[in-house]
């Protein structure tokens, strides 16, 4: 293919590199603005889906269905579950379901119809490259549009002021299983593909779920609901020292709240590493209402006497694996208490072992020169959400869900997708269209935000739409 042509339209005020709900969110609400915001957002994938490989029927969100892409911000929007609803003709079965948490698979169904709404949304283009243009003060950016089979069909560039980054995480095997897992020769799946290997995995005769959160329990659940009573044949290991509730009290979750949110990217850079490992019940538990749904289905596989062929086994540590013969895999592994070693030989694999973030080191290569990092090379991030920047650079980066190490457990939470999309329209406007809560939470973080909280309100400082900075 030859170099992308250069895009004679106007430049844009904001192109989106990926379409998640955090990107989607922000589309929703960039298309409220009031004069509007000429933004675009591109994704590879031929169209929106979230996790599904994981939509399990009967699994439900783990946050309320006001965490939806807007209300937070914007309960007015045209682009609230609730209109959703009412435009599917649906709004008098959902009020008298009585349902606060919806089926991730109706959530999955909200998104798409936004997604088929919106304008502005470019589905099935590749982002090859970002740079700065010092010349033109704008970024440029290189894609490659795919054709249906996912192969490159044309190239192109177009030009912004200011760019949201959205590319999401992706699924985390653990290096003693990775070779297992590119093999394919037996069944060594993530939890995230876990529907389209679901009836090869029942097909084994001995099934290990490996991972201890909300997406393991779902999975452990569903295999054993669907295995003989006596003949389940599983086994779920676990890290953690417990197969442990999420914490999810009301004070709690006040965790998720823009003012913890704060809280957090004030302390300093070493403190936030050290804290952030310690709140994992917060997003890596299990949820209160699975627990009691695995007990029971375990309890009522003991009516007639017995106990089900179920190991759950928590403390333990995957330490090495490989394949025995063809068809089983034997793991080695470490319990972490008892400083003891065993082996388990296992006909299929499921790796419930999380997400971690994209690295955005190729994507950005063409502007390292001018994004600062922190101590252990991980971008700075600003309290707008913004990357740290050389002043040189006049336009904005902002980013979603990779923002952790600097504004905490919040990052990934769905709850506070629309503040901060608000937030980023915001400042990106230099005018507050999306008029923000000023205190959110009970709880008072620190002894400064305690004493802040009784001043007078001040409008944040923002930023004009032209200039970025």
């Amino acid at each position: 293919m030859t170099t992308p042509p250069i895009e004679t339209d106007p430049p844009h005020d904001l192109v989106g590199i990926g379409i998640g709900p955090f990107n989607l969110s922000l589309a929703a609400l960039a298309d409220g603005v009031h004069g509007g915001i000429d933004a675009v957002f591109y994704e590879q994938h031929p169209a929106f889906h979230w996790h599904p490989g994981l939509l399990i029927d009967g699994t439900t969100l783990q946050v309320p269905f006001l965490a939806d892409l807007v209300t937070l911000a914007d309960p007015a929007s045209p682009w609230t579950f609730l209109n959703y609803l009412r435009a599917r003709d649906r709004l008098f079965p959902f009020y008298f379901a009585e349902r606060f948490h919806i089926q991730r698979a109706e959530y999955d169904a909200y998104c798409r119809w936004v997604s088929d709404s919106l304008p502005g949304l470019h589905f099935g283009h590749q982002i090859d490259a970002v740079r700065w243009n010092p010349e033109r003060a704008l970024f440029e950016v290189d894609y490659t549009q795919l054709d249906a089979d996912g192969e490159a069909d044309a190239l192109g560039r177009t030009y912004t002021r200011h760019l949201a980054l959205g590319v999401g995480t992706e699924p985390y095997v653990p290096e003693p299983l990775r070779l297992l897992a590119d093999a394919r020769t037996v069944p060594v799946v993530h939890s995230a593909d876990y529907l389209d290997h679901r009836e090869q995995l029942l097909a084994a005769e001995h099934i290990t779920v490996v991972g201890s959160g909300q997406s393991g329990a779902e999975v452990f659940l569903d295999l054993l609901r669907a295995r003989p009573a006596g003949a389940e044949k599983i086994h779920w290991l676990a890290r953690t020292e417990a197969f442990a509730p999420m914490e999810y009290s009301k004070l709690g979750l006040e965790h998720f709240t823009p003012d913890y949110t704060r809280y957090f990217h004030a302390l300093p850079e070493q403190t936030r590493d050290a804290l952030l490992p310690r709140q994992w019940q917060l997003h890596k538990g299990i949820a209160a209402d699975t627990i009691a749904a695995i007990h029971d289905e375990l309890y009522r596989r003991t009516l007639h006497g017995g106990w089900p062929d179920a190991v759950l086994l928590p403390g333990v540590t995957v330490r090495t694996a490989g394949r025995v013969a063809t068809t089983k895999v034997e793991l080695h592994l470490e319990h972490i208490q008892q400083a003891t070693r065993s082996r388990l030989t296992t006909e299929a694999v499921v790796l419930a072992t999380g997400y971690r973030e994209r690295p955005l080191s190729r994507l950005l290569a063409g502007l390292d020169p001018y994004v600062r990092h922190d101590a252990t090379g991980r971008p700075r991030v600003d309290g707008q959400f913004r990357l740290d920047m050389d002043p040189s650079v006049t336009g904005s980066v902002y980013v979603q869900n990779a923002e952790r190490h600097t504004h905490g457990v919040g990052a990934a939470d769905l709850g506070l997708a629309a503040w901060r999309s608000a937030s980023i329209l915001n400042s990106l406007t230099g005018k507050e269209h999306y008029p923000l809560p000023h205190r959110t939470a009970f709880t008072s973080f620190g002894l400064q935000q305690r004493e802040l909280s009784s001043l007078p309100r001040q409008t944040p400082e923002l930023t004009p739409l032209a200039q970025g900075n």
